[in-house]
């Protein structure tokens, strides 16, 4: 979970806006780098709470597709959660030099906000609404509001239903596998050279 969105210029849109697709990708291409990069999407959340398993269900769905730029950490197998997102980041920058994260992560929201995407160029810190005081993340960001915040948070997001969870997550991998393939164009340009996704083996033990 975030806390309250950083001062960046941010775009909102439902789910299920039939523009979404295009809406929150084009953004996110915006907000990417003119520069060589390794793109990471880091995708943050357990898979022990449905409310927050929004990230690691993208993951999972996105890493099934055949991905040209983007490198995805952050499944249900592998989620990247508050015990282990410190060694993430620094595992990243072991890896990749300079990388661009794409954080993707769940948000609680007023009622009428509820399955919004939210996506801008900044950064987000994961737990901040439970104070876990772990550090902020990423160069852009994508979070979706799965439940309504307030008291007792930690049961509104055990009690967030998977259905919701699930076409969120769904229509989060569609955007950036979207992303992926209109990066193969933006790639071309001259005053722009991504590079290829980086084939690696990966596996928490906690």
């Amino acid at each position: 979970m975030t806390k309250p969105f950083p001062n960046q210029t941010i775009s909102t849109i439902h789910y299920t806006n039939p523009l979404a697709i295009n809406h929150v990708s084009n953004h996110i291409i915006t907000c990417l780098p003119k520069t060589a990069k390794q793109i990471i999407v880091l995708c943050i959340g357990t898979d022990r709470s449905t409310g927050d398993s929004l990230g690691p269900l993208t993951g999972t769905l996105l890493s099934q597709k055949k991905l040209k730029y983007l490198n995805v950490f952050g499944t249900l197998v592998d989620p990247v959660h508050a015990l282990n997102l410190e060694h993430t980041i620094k595992e990243i920058y072991q890896i990749y030099e300079n990388p661009f994260i794409i954080a993707i992560d769940a948000s609680l929201g007023r009622a009428k906000s509820v399955g919004k995407l939210h996506s801008g160029l900044g950064s987000i810190t994961p737990g901040a609404a439970f104070n876990k005081g772990l550090p902020d993340i990423g160069d852009a960001f994508i979070t979706g509001i799965v439940n309504i915040s307030g008291l007792m948070e930690y049961s509104v997001l055990q009690s967030t239903r998977l259905s919701l969870v699930y076409e969120m997550a769904t229509k989060l991998t569609t955007i950036l596998y979207h992303v992926d393939r209109s990066m193969n164009q933006f790639s071309s340009q001259k005053e722009t050279q991504l590079t290829p996704n980086i084939k690696i083996n990966r596996r928490y033990t906690l």
